[in-house]
C-alpha cells in the first residue's frame, strides 16, 4: 500500500479574483471547473507542474486562512517571475529560514498563505 500526495482544497470567494491570482499571477492553469448548476459555487482544479490545488467557493469545503508549503526547485527564479508581473497586491520576498530552507510566502485574496520553499540551501 502506498499513499499519494494530498490535494489541498483552498477556500475562495470570487472566481475572477481567484483566477487573477492563481492563473495570471502564480502561473497555474485551470485543468477543470465544476458547478452543480450555472449559478452555484465554483469548484476547480488548478495545476502548475506537479502542484495541484483545488479551489472551492463551497462553504463547507475549507476554511479561509489556510497555510501550505509548496516545494519549488528554484525559489529565486520563481521570485523573479512574480516580481516581473508587478502584481498590484503582493510583493513577496525570499527569506532564509533557520531550518535551512529559502521561503517565499504570498497570501491570496482570501487570506490563504502559500509558502514556496526551496531546500537547496
Amino acid at each position: 500500500m502506498n499513499l499519494g500526495s494530498p490535494t489541498p482544497i483552498v477556500r475562495i470567494f470570487d472566481e475572477s479574483l481567484a483566477k487573477a491570482f492563481y492563473v495570471e499571477y502564480l502561473g497555474f492553469r485551470v485543468e477543470w471547473e465544476h458547478r452543480f448548476e450555472p449559478e452555484s459555487p465554483l469548484y476547480m482544479q488548478v495545476v502548475r507542474d506537479r502542484c495541484v490545488l483545488h479551489l472551492s467557493e463551497h462553504h463547507g469545503d475549507a476554511s479561509p486562512g489556510a497555510a501550505m508549503r509548496i516545494p519549488v526547485d528554484d525559489v529565486d527564479a520563481f521570485h523573479a517571475e512574480l516580481t516581473a508581473k508587478r502584481y498590484k497586491y503582493a510583493r513577496p520576498g525570499v527569506e532564509k529560514m533557520p531550518w535551512g530552507t529559502r521561503d517565499m510566502s504570498v497570501t491570496d485574496p482570501f487570506g490563504n498563505r502559500l509558502t514556496f520553499t526551496d531546500d537547496a540551501g
